[in-house]
Order: C-alpha cells, then structure tokens, then sequence
C-alpha cells in the first residue's frame, strides 16, 4: 500500500465501509429504498476510484537495464566503425543476410551449453514459443538448414539479446550488436579458418586499438587433454566451461570450482592444470605431439596436426605474430567442433571510461571457431554443411573509442553537410530554397537556415558548431552580378565564384 497516494487510500477505505453498511442493511431487512440509496452511494464511491486509477501517474524516465541510447557523437563514431568492419568483410568477397531479432525457443535451445539460462524468453501470446536471438550464429546455422544452402560466405550485422550481469563501462550490455563472418561449406581443411584469423587482423589494424593477441586453440586438443587427464566424457562440456574462465579467474578458483562444483577428482584436476597453463606457438604443437599420453589419442593427434597446418597458413597470410596458442581457451559453447579463437587488447585491460577514476577492463574483443555439426541439427537428415567464423566484439570497441574520443576533447563530426547555403540580407529564402535544389540536384550535401530572415552571425555560428567546411554567401549584389560568396569556414578566406561554376568548384574543393 505505500505506493498508493493518500486520496486513493481514503476513497478505498470509504468503499470497504460503505459495502460493509450495504451488508448490515441486508441482513436487517431494511426497505428496498434504503437498501437503493446506500447501493447508489457505494456505486458512486467506486467510479470515484475508477477515475483515480486513470489519472497520468508519473513516469520513471530511464533505460531498461542493460541498454542505453546513443548521442550523434557516439552515432558518428559507430557508423565509421561499422563502414571500416563492412569494407573488410567484402574485402573478402563476402555477402550479406538477415534474419528474424526473435526464433523459435527450440531452435535456441541446447546450443549454448551453461550460457542457455541467458536467452531472453517472449511471453507466451498463444501461439507459437519464441526467445529473443542470443547469437547470430544458431539463426545463421538455422537459416542454411532452412533453405538448403551448402556454399555461402556471409556477414551480418545485427543487434542479440543475452540475459546477462550488464557492465556498461566494460561494453557489456544485455542488448547489444554483433558482426559476424562466417565461411559455410565444404573445403580443405584450416584454410578458412585461417582467413577469419586475418580477417579479425585487418580489422583491430584498421581501428588503430593498438596490439592485439588473437589466442586460438582445438576442440580435439582440449577434448585429448580433458581424456588423457581421465576426466568422464560425461563432463567434458561442464569442465570446458571452467576452463573458459581462466582469462577472468585464477586456476586456484578454477580448480575449486571443478572439484566442489563439479565433483571432479582433484588429482584429475591437478593434471588438467599441468596443459591448461601453457601456450606458446609451434613448439607447443610439437610438444603435445610429444606427449606420450596424448600421442595414444586419435582426436587429440588430429587436432594437433590441424594445428601445425593452421599455424603455417597464418605465417602465410602475415598474422602469425598476433597469434598465440592457448591451451587454456576454451570458448565455453556446446556448438564448437575445431578451431577456437579469441582476441584480446594489450595495455587496455585499464583505461578511463569517462573521465572519472572509474578504472575497468575490457576483456574478449572478438571469438569464432569451427563448427560443422550445428547445421545438421536443424536437416531432417542431418546432413551436415561444415561452418566456421568470428564474431567481432563491437560494444567492446565502441567502449574503448568513445573513451579516447573522450580524453582527447577533439569534437567528433555528427553530419557530412558539405556546404551551407546563408544570406546576408533580409528578403532572400526565395533565392536560398533555389540554390539549396541546385546544389541537391548536384547530390552535394547541402543546408540551409529554417528561419525567414536568419542573422548572419548565427547562421556562421551554425557552420563552425557542426564543423560544415564551406558556406555560401548571398546577398542582393552577389544576385546582380550573378555570382556567389564561396567562405572557407575554417580558415574564414572567400571568394567570388559565379554559379555556373559553382558545383565544380564545391566538388573541387571538397576532394582537396
């Protein structure tokens, strides 16, 4: 009751009272008339209430937790994220797709392993079951399924939905973007997967985030460590999904949550402990390959030669030294099946979000891997299309972007307004409006004030706010002589150009 306002407190404890007189009434027979009376009054009492119930009640103004908006600065820098990432993935002759923001809940279901209490289910509106897309991955394995596609090399944009422990300094939000690459199709092995690896490469270069490490492993080296090491094959899904926390937690914490979470042996655990800690490059290939207990595993030998191959394609392609392999990756999904990557930022686990001492970290920027089983879940015969891609972290650099456009106060630029249309006079909207469709008839990018009779001063103002390159003045001798005031607004230099060389001289200009 302590959100109910006094006025609606009283007026229910009216009603209760007058129905208790209404009951009394009754139960001593009193005439129908009385009985009628006090009815009408208690009828009256509850429209009363009615009418309190409608009354605009103040509204909490805030995001959803997990979610925020974005102001045209942040806009302004997405969008040149986006157009660097695009041009990347058709660089390599990709495609693109699209796919419903909601699935249904089966599709979704058993794909995630621990991760599966994090998808967003929709209230059931009596028709079909339906959760809110976790990945972009699952819908794309479905999507091929679906329609029978076997070859296809596509990207996709789009936002997903995890149920997760939101922290917006690090980039973690519960409604966030994806832009996945994915190669689907039959092809000699660690070729593509290589290219993903180069890929993710181009990309962190382009955005000038400073050094990146791309850790990779093998899900048939990992599944070798966990067999080799005696661990249940019943466990092997549960124990991955440990030591996938070990870029976040200590192997004493890792181990505990093994052995008392997960009733593994400690000494089973000990072991898993002696492999999961190294990484190096191919010297640990051939170090595995030299185990005696991993040499006795087919899996885990096919996994370390699929390994050696990789690694010399990524010599090949010029991405070897951003590449480490980490025995302790492990990409906690069910769907893996091979190769495993994740990229992580050097000298950016610290850096200033907002200005404030808050100092936080940023973890994973991106992740992929193979995996050839998940389209034939969906194939009434299961037949299998063989997959594998990365997953570009894009909140995670947005974090790290907005944070050093922050620290260095330069103004981010939110319009491509190319020139602005201004008078010098009264009078003259007429004569702007005529040169505003011939400049967009030209296709430049054009403004121009919505007021009459603008001030110069404020229309000049307005340049220098939005950082428009070039204004073009008007005035009543420019219109006699048939010319323009073409004003540098940087620079505040002008000149006379006459207006049938005006677009040249814009284009020109601009392309200087």
């Amino acid at each position: 009751m302590a959100n109910i306002d006094s006025g609606k407190l009283k007026c229910l404890e009216e009603i209760k009272s007058q129905g208790e007189f209404v009951r009394k009434l009754q139960l001593a027979s009193a005439t129908k008339e009385e009985i009628d009376a006090e009815l009408a009054k208690l009828v009256e009492l509850t429209t009363k209430l009615k009418s309190e119930d409608v009354r605009p009640q103040k509204l909490s103004l805030k995001n959803p937790k997990g979610t925020r908006d974005f102001d045209p600065q942040q806009m302004a820098i997405r969008e040149r994220v986006f157009a660097k990432i695009i041009a990347c993935f058709k660089r390599h002759g990709a495609e693109t797709i699209d796919t419903p923001v909601f699935e249904l809940k089966e599709v979704l279901t058993g794909k995630y392993g621990e991760d599966s209490k994090l998808i967003y289910d929709l209230a059931d509106q009596g028709g079909e079951i339906l959760s809110l897309r976790y990945d972009l991955t699952v819908p794309f394995a479905r999507y091929l399924a679906m329609n029978k596609v076997v070859n296809i090399k596509r990207f996709q944009i789009a936002k997903v939905y995890r149920r997760d422990n939101p922290s917006i300094a690090r980039g973690r939000y519960r409604e966030f973007y994806q832009c996945d690459f994915d190669i689907a199709g039959l092809y000699d092995p660690m070729f593509p997967d290589a290219e993903c690896v180069r890929i993710v490469t181009e990309i962190l270069q382009d955005l000038d985030l400073g050094a990146f490490t791309i850790k990779v492993n093998h899900r048939q080296i990992l599944d070798g460590i966990f067999e080799a090491c005696g661990v249940p094959k019943e466990k092997f899904r549960s124990i991955c999904s440990s030591v996938d926390k070990l870029d976040k937690s200590a192997w004493e914490e890792v181990k505990l949550e093994m052995t008392r979470e997960k009733g593994l042996d400690p000494t089973i655990a000990d072991l898993i402990g002696t492999y999961v800690l190294q990484s190096g490059g191919l010297e640990l290939v051939e170090t595995l390959l030299a185990d005696a207990k991993m040499q006795k595993i087919k899996s885990a030998r096919e996994g370390m030669e699929a390994m050696k191959l990789f690694l010399h394609y990524c010599d090949l392609l010029g991405v070897k030294d951003h590449v480490s392999f980490d025995l302790s990756l492990a990409r906690g999904l069910d769907y893996y099946t091979g190769v495993i990557y994740e990229a992580v930022l050097e000298g950016y686990s610290e850096f200033e979000v907002d200005g404030s001492s808050d100092i936080t970290g940023v973890g994973s920027i991106a992740g992929g891997g193979r995996y050839d089983n998940l389209v034939g879940m969906f194939d009434a015969k299961g037949k299998k299309v063989p997959c594998v891609g990365i997953s570009i972290g894009i909140e995670r650099i947005f974090a790290i972007l907005e944070a050093k456009a922050v620290a260095s106060q330069i103004k981010v630029r939110t319009t491509e307004t190319q020139v602005y249309v201004a008078s010098a006079q009264k009078n003259l909207l007429d004569e702007r409006l005529k040169l505003c469709r011939e400049l967009w008839d030209a296709k430049l990018k054009v403004e121009t004030s919505y007021k009459k009779n603008p001030k110069m001063l404020d229309q000049l103002q307005y340049c220098e706010e939005k950082a428009i390159p070039l204004a073009i003045i008007i005035g009543e001798s420019e219109l006699q002589k048939g010319v323009v005031t073409l004003k540098n607004v940087a620079t505040r230099e002008q000149r006379e150009v006459p207006r049938s060389q005006l677009v040249d001289v814009i284009q020109l200009t601009n392309s200087q």
